[in-house]
């Protein structure tokens, strides 16, 4: 269903040169995008509506074998009402309910929402917990939080965070300050039985960064990534950070439209392969971080780029499932993969 909000980002990708889908029947998961509907919210982001159907286009029309897909956490649908440590789990419920629709088959043969992680106030130390509970009442696809976390990682903090390896579940996070990459691995070392995934190659990514600055990013992404119960997300490099820094390649810097995955891997394959050898390609795996990074590209483009990183890092086909899609299926502990048709 096409809504009047959508508009200007999608007459802006209508001016993509359209490409071939690279790869077409290799098996994708897509371990992180969102769902939302933030019409009258002032919404931060150009895709105001994002739901089952327009995720479920996405992907038909993309051309990409993508057979299922995690839904990351962003503050969609919480609870009007009750305590307020609570309506987080609205998420969560909301969620279940787009798993619900794409299993009927009837939005297509990718199976949307197989794992979910939403949020909890891990502050609230011991008090966490029915927080965590309810989120898996709420959804047996249930697999994790994301939050951040005080930088003196204090002790009731700690006793929250505890309860994630109690239950069996994992971390994301993210911060546009990769500066902060030192304190989570602190954080990894502390609890090495929480998985802990690393979201949008740890932090804000400038392809015309000095090389002061790339070069304090892979400090950062070294200090994370010798503890073995972290992994990272690639992606994430196609988006704006907030409301006042945008990459050169988003739309309100491009009028004349989005670059093509030769032009993006160019630009964006040095931090790529950096984390990717950083972390191995068994640690690590791509993600769209859709419909933010849309702002940038188009779901078609996007995997196509992932593609050609691989293929210009000269990836195995092993080391491609699991970059693909092996690594998600494994840490957020998903069904079989099965092949879209």
């Amino acid at each position: 269903m096409p809504y009047p909000e959508n508009a200007p980002l999608e007459e802006w990708l209508a001016r993509e040169q359209p490409e071939d889908v690279l790869e077409p029947d290799l098996p994708i998961i897509d371990p992180h995008h969102h769902l939302w509907d933030m019409r009258g919210e002032g919404a931060p982001w150009e895709q105001n509506v994002y739901l089952c159907e327009e995720m479920a286009e996405e992907i038909r029309a993309s051309g990409h074998n993508v057979v299922q897909t995690v839904f990351a956490q962003c503050g969609a649908f919480y609870r009007a009402d009750g305590p307020e440590e609570m309506r987080c789990v609205g998420e969560t419920e909301f969620v279940h309910g787009i798993a619900a629709m794409s299993r009927s088959g009837k939005y297509g043969s990718a199976r949307l929402c197989t794992g979910i992680f939403s949020t909890a106030d891990l502050r609230l130390g011991a008090a966490a917990e029915r927080v965590l509970e309810a989120h898996l009442a709420a959804s047996p696809n249930f697999r994790g939080i994301r939050s951040p976390f005080p930088s003196d990682l204090n002790a009731q903090f700690q006793e929250g965070y505890a309860l994630l390896g109690k239950h069996n579940l994992s971390f994301d996070n993210y911060s546009p300050d990769y500066e902060r990459l030192p304190t989570l691995a602190n954080l990894a070392a502390a609890h090495p039985e929480v998985t802990i995934i690393v979201n949008h190659l740890g932090g804000k990514i400038d392809p015309d960064a000095d090389g002061e600055a790339v070069a304090r990013w892979q400090a950062c992404i070294d200090s994370i990534a010798g503890h073995p119960n972290v992994v990272m997300k690639c992606g994430g490099a196609q988006q704006r950070v907030g409301r006042d820094w945008e990459p050169p390649f988003h739309m309100h810097q491009r009028q004349e439209g989005p670059l093509g995955s030769e032009a993006l891997c160019e630009l964006l394959f040095p931090f790529y392969r950096y984390a990717i050898e950083a972390f191995g390609p068994d640690r690590c795996m791509f993600e769209s971080n859709f419909p933010v990074d849309k702002e940038c590209v188009s779901y078609r483009t996007l995997w196509n780029l992932m593609k050609r990183i691989a293929r210009k890092m000269g990836l195995s086909e092993s080391e491609k499932a699991s970059i693909f899609s092996g690594t998600a299926a494994r840490i957020y502990r998903l069904p079989p993969v099965v092949s879209g048709g």
